[in-house]
């Protein structure tokens, strides 16, 4: 079992993906010469190739602290730079482009490893992340601005009895109170009101490699357990569990598709196993251009029947069609797997499916939590990475072994059950989510 476990992987192409990230030279670096042997003796060399296995261990799971950070820190960015209602989309775009790269890279290295070898693949890859890390030092400036919480103005003002209230404000008593001259606002253009709105440019401070911090050890401690403590805010838990089992649903494609599609009667090559891929890619982008401007729409015209007050449960609405596109898919896929459907109703039907949901399932709950709980975006996107890795991991443990005792549909549509499971709870939140976020108003992650 194990063996036709490894040959399955060996033969992926996603499984030549992940082997490209940490294993070749481990590969070469531990296979021991008889000539060192014999010279220093087995216990030394043994010892000496523990110690190498034991680094090239480390090494390779430092690829995982250097993958994290790129996972999570682009949704903050997304929080730091656009307005509420332009946000679905963005962080839509995100998705696709974060799961795009997973679609990709098996299309990539199938054909590469059919036809150069799978080593030069892992130098593509290589060349990619330089190349990408001097676009994050020369390209990308620092987004982080703390804006003032209002009770932090109030504090401040208390310890400063002296000073002055700007403009028409005044304090009173320690509360905040708006002048008679603003009770009424003109309507003015926005750009008479801000010229420079549109027109800035990144400071030399932003460009810097280091942001000076006051108290750096504070900032790094509390960065450490903002993500465990947002799994107790009910919102958090809806999002990191709708957008794991959503992302695992396009996980289930790339561990099964090599295990249907390299046997009888398809018999694909790794190349063209990895073509199938072209199928989730376009539905990728079928969610992409759907469903950030429809989440957004939808929340802007329940706002407009709300009085002009906008919630953040507002777009879970807009989940309603991605989920039954989703469970459609994975019906398409697991019945088809099962009685050997053509490919085509299988990868243009039931993989395009799974693109469509997994760009936009993800992008609409996640969003959810972000418009909940802006300051902590970078938090929040840690805990649902987490959460997401986490399950995903340990589906990919049991997944290829429970096909071949049960075959294809008790597991594919088990996880697609569990995925309505989740995207089902949204139904509570929509109507009791404004309760949950009244039960942390006064929690710190308010005030980041």
């Amino acid at each position: 079992m194990i063996q036709g476990t490894a040959q399955h992987f060996l033969r992926s192409p996603a499984g030549l993906h992940f082997l490209s990230i940490g294993l070749p030279w481990f590969c070469h670096l531990a296979r021991p010469s008889p000539n060192l042997r014999l010279v220093h003796g087995r216990l030394r060399v043994s010892v000496v190739l523990d110690l190498k296995h034991v680094v090239a261990l480390t090494l390779a799971s430092l690829n995982g602290i250097g993958a994290g950070p790129a996972e999570t820190i682009q949704p903050a960015v997304i929080a730091d730079i656009f307005f509420l209602h332009d946000r679905g989309k963005w962080n839509t775009l995100y998705w696709v482009i974060y799961m795009g790269s997973l679609m990709v890279a098996p299309i990539i290295s199938g054909a590469m490893a059919e036809n150069v070898g799978w080593r030069n693949f892992w130098w593509l890859y290589t060349a990619l992340v330089a190349l990408s890390l001097g676009m994050v030092v020369f390209m990308f400036p620092e987004t982080k601005w703390h804006r003032q919480h209002p009770s932090e103005t109030i504090r401040r003002s208390i310890a400063e009895p002296g000073a002055k209230a700007e403009g028409s404000e005044k304090q009173s008593d320690g509360v905040l109170e708006q002048g008679d001259a603003n009770n009424e606002l003109g309507h003015v253009d926005t750009a008479a009101r801000d010229p420079w709105l549109g027109r800035g440019k990144p400071s030399k401070a932003q460009w810097g490699l280091y942001t000076p911090n006051p108290d750096p050890v504070r900032a790094i401690l509390l960065d450490l357990w903002i993500p465990w403590k947002l799994f107790a805010f009910p919102i958090v838990e809806l999002a990191a569990f709708t957008v794991s089992w959503s992302c695992s649903s396009f996980l289930t494609l790339n561990l099964t598709q090599t295990q249907a599609f390299a046997a009888p009667p398809y018999n694909f090559t790794t190349e063209q196993i990895g073509f199938t891929n072209f199928a989730i890619l376009v539905g990728a982008m079928i969610g992409l251009f759907t469903a950030g401007p429809f989440s957004d729409w939808v929340s802007a015209r329940q706002t407009a029947k709300n009085g002009g007050i906008r919630e953040p449960e507002m777009r879970l609405l807009a989940m309603i069609p991605y989920v039954i596109i989703m469970y459609f898919g994975n019906i398409i896929v697991s019945v088809g797997y099962e009685n050997q459907w053509p490919w085509q109703a299988i990868v243009i039907i039931g993989y395009t499916c799974a693109g469509i949901q997994v760009a936009a399932i993800p992008g609409i709950a996640s969003t959810y939590a972000v418009d909940s709980y802006k300051p902590v975006a970078g938090s929040l996107f840690v805990a649902i990475t987490v959460n997401k890795n986490v399950w995903g991991y340990g589906f990919s443990k049991f997944i290829t072994n429970w096909i071949e005792e049960d075959g294809y549909i008790p597991p594919i549509m088990t996880n697609a059950s569990l995925i309505l499971l989740w995207c089902l709870c949204a139904i509570i939140f929509y109507y009791y989510g404004k309760t949950f976020r009244r039960w942390s108003k006064n929690s710190s992650v308010h005030r980041m």
